[in-house]
């Protein structure tokens, strides 16, 4: 099932698509996005695909990049098809949403256009600003879940399905204990822990629990270190470089 088709032109556009692809995806789902250099597999019929895709979609965005009415040639033949997927999703009465891809992207103009696609003028449109992308697409995705209800619930939290057999949070913000159930691996950052007993060591580096730090050498007489701290019952005898007794030494 495909809801948003999106279109857009090689070479005035197609970045912003590819990141409008790339988030929608991520908070709808893959099979409700559509766009074509990922959509259509190879070997399949290309102008069958978009017909298909159109038929099939809820809203078509049509990124326009600054130069996208400079292409006045493209346009002005009725064989192009980014001018074919906008004809085809006016005809069809699917609302289309122009995209204007960047700050130097003004509002289209009807006599920058061809007769065919002059309603696109009239047509509102939303501002994408390629310097704040986040806001951008948060905005876009809010005029998608808008006008496509069957989106909404899909977009509830705004975050992708887990995979499965991953470990996710699912208790959010934590006041008190919270226990990992499973195993993992790696680096953990930003570990906090109350309440242990022992030693608790959570990455790499050496871990010193309640005690003195005491390093280097000739701290005693002799080569080396030798540091005892806590309770002790009996006697600590240490020898530092003492020679070895002689027999009859002294005699």
């Amino acid at each position: 099932m495909v809801d948003v088709f999106i279109n857009y032109r090689t070479g005035d556009g197609e970045k912003t698509a590819a990141l409008l692809d790339q988030e929608l995806k991520r908070r709808f789902g893959e099979d409700r996005i559509f766009r074509a250099s990922r959509s259509i597999a190879p070997g399949e019929v290309y102008p069958d695909a978009l017909r298909t895709a159109l038929q099939r979609s809820s809203v078509l965005l049509a990124v326009i990049g600054p130069d996208w009415a400079n292409f006045r040639t493209r346009l002005d033949d009725p064989q192009d098809w980014v001018r074919r997927e906008i004809e085809e999703a006016l005809a069809r009465e699917l609302p289309v949403v122009p995209v204007l891809d960047g700050r130097k992207t003004d509002r289209l103009k009807q006599a920058d256009l061809p007769p065919a696609l002059a309603r696109l003028a009239d047509l509102q449109s939303v501002p994408f600003d390629t310097h704040d992308v986040e806001t951008g697409l948060r905005r876009i995705c809010g005029v998608v879940t808008d006008m496509v209800p069957s989106l909404r619930d899909l977009a509830a939290d705004g975050a992708p399905p887990p995979v499965p057999g991953s470990v996710t949070n699912s208790i959010g913000d934590v006041s008190g204990t919270a226990v990992q159930s499973r195993d993992f691996t790696g680096d953990v950052g930003g570990t906090i822990v109350k309440g242990a007993h022992g030693l608790v060591h959570t990455g790499t580096g050496s871990n010193y629990q309640n005690s003195r730090h005491v390093s280097g050498d000739r701290h005693f007489s002799g080569n080396g270190m030798t540091y005892f701290e806590g309770d002790n019952n009996g006697e600590v005898r240490h020898r530092f470089n003492e020679p070895e007794p002689r027999e009859n030494e002294g005699q």
